[in-house]
């Protein structure tokens, strides 16, 4: 006779084993969720949601669709190859008057008039009299701003119809869309965007190089020394951190202008006459020795920590088989502080490109980053679309120096400690 089969496994209710573990952990993976939720909310309101933000305004343009919808309805079937119909003159003239009464004409006129100059006065100054207009449109409007008469002001309203655009991002890459909708440079006395970005990245790569050969002494000291030595260094490594930056920026300020006590050392030892005094504040170089010695422990602190999980007997087994101590330092110790190097070099390039404090305290107009017109193009000139744009071609940069960096490096020897 065969055996009845083996009841199953059972809890003290009664419940299936397997079902009661399902169970355990379907309840484990709630509780982990729950626990996270916070940080994952706060990511998304933090960072997520800002930057989705960021993208959509860079594209964005809905000034010319909503203030002028008549006249873009009335230029659909406009060839662009002379001035429209009076249709699309009174649909103006409508928009302006509707827009005039309700007061909301200055994104309208702020918006053509960063494809366009004067645009911001041709909308102003029709708007105010366009009340007191009569048929025909066409000559009124022209009497009243010959603007109104240029094939390409049409063409520019047709153009900016579409609730996208990539105007913005032209822009940021000192481009433009001629009145045939060519891609073509901005006069050069308006070129300044691909000098800033060029600027921020060699200047980046320069601080990143200083920041590793002034880092790299300094965290080998602090893996080797005694541990009261080593104590002490490692206060005045993070010493910085306990001051404010604003505080270290203006005190480079002191220290490098041409009044300042570098430039006094320098005088009273007879290395610079005093009419001839370093220029070190306001420039590049100014900016270059601020945000390096601001930067520095960024770099300090990943080398260290990768540097104290070296073994000093790899040295010592190098030298004994003799090697000279360059020779072994190159072949056994630098090849192991590779991690070190990437994780820090990465971190102080990437903190350089979107430095702002620093550049705008020191660097003057040849030492400025593309960060600072970010912020005058969202404090001053009010083209938040520019500015977006801009911001979303940083972050596309990083982004890209990342990917080739994992090319090159891998993030997996990336390693802090």
């Amino acid at each position: 006779m065969s055996e009845p089969p083996a009841a199953p496994l059972t809890t003290a209710d009664g419940v299936p084993l397997k079902v009661s573990l399902r169970r355990a952990v379907r309840r484990s993976k709630i509780k982990a969720l729950l626990l996270v939720a916070p940080l994952l909310t706060f990511l998304f309101i933090a960072f997520l949601m800002p930057l989705v933000e960021m993208l959509w305004r860079s594209v964005d343009n809905p000034e010319v669709s909503t203030h002028l919808s008549r006249t873009v309805s009335a230029l659909e079937g406009w060839n662009g190859e002379s001035l429209p119909d009076e249709a699309a003159f009174a649909a103006l003239a409508e928009d302006l008057r509707e827009g005039q009464q309700e007061r909301n004409l200055g994104l309208l006129s702020s918006r053509l008039n960063y494809e366009k100059s004067g645009m911001r006065s041709t909308i102003s100054r029709t708007a105010r009299r366009v009340g007191t207009l009569e048929p025909p449109y066409r000559e009124s409007l022209i009497e009243v701003n010959d603007t109104w008469g240029e094939l390409d002001t049409w063409k520019l309203i047709q153009r900016e119809a579409s609730p996208y655009t990539m105007s913005y991002y032209l822009a940021a890459v000192d481009r433009q869309l001629s009145p045939d909708g060519e891609i073509v440079k901005v006069p050069e006395y308006m070129q300044i965007h691909a000098t800033l970005f060029w600027r921020t990245l060699w200047m980046s790569a320069v601080i990143t190089g200083l920041t590793l050969v002034l880092g790299f002494p300094v965290a080998f000291l602090l893996a080797n020394l005694p541990m009261r030595h080593s104590n002490l260094l490692m206060i005045l490594v993070l010493l910085p951190f306990w001051t404010s930056l604003l505080v270290r920026t203006t005190t480079w300020i002191a220290i490098l202008q041409s009044q300042g006590v570098l430039n006094d050392v320098m005088v009273a030892l007879g290395v610079v006459a005093d009419e001839a005094r370093w220029q070190m504040i306001h420039n590049k170089t100014g900016t270059i020795i601020a945000m390096t010695h601001i930067l520095l422990p960024f770099m300090i602190l990943p080398l260290y920590s990768v540097m104290k999980t070296i073994p000093p007997s790899y040295m010592r087994a190098a030298r004994s088989l003799g090697g000279k101590p360059f020779l072994s330092f190159r072949r056994v110790y630098l090849p192991l502080t590779i991690p070190g190097i990437a994780a820090g070099g990465i971190l102080v390039f990437i903190l350089s490109i979107g430095y702002y404090i620093t550049p705008a305290l020191v660097g003057g107009q040849s030492g400025r980053f593309i960060t600072n017109y970010i912020a005058y193009h969202m404090q001053t000139s009010l083209n938040w679309g520019l500015a977006a744009a801009i911001a979303s071609i940083l972050l596309f940069v990083v982004i890209i120096c990342y990917l080739v960096f994992n090319r090159l490096i891998g993030v997996d020897k990336v390693k802090l400690g």
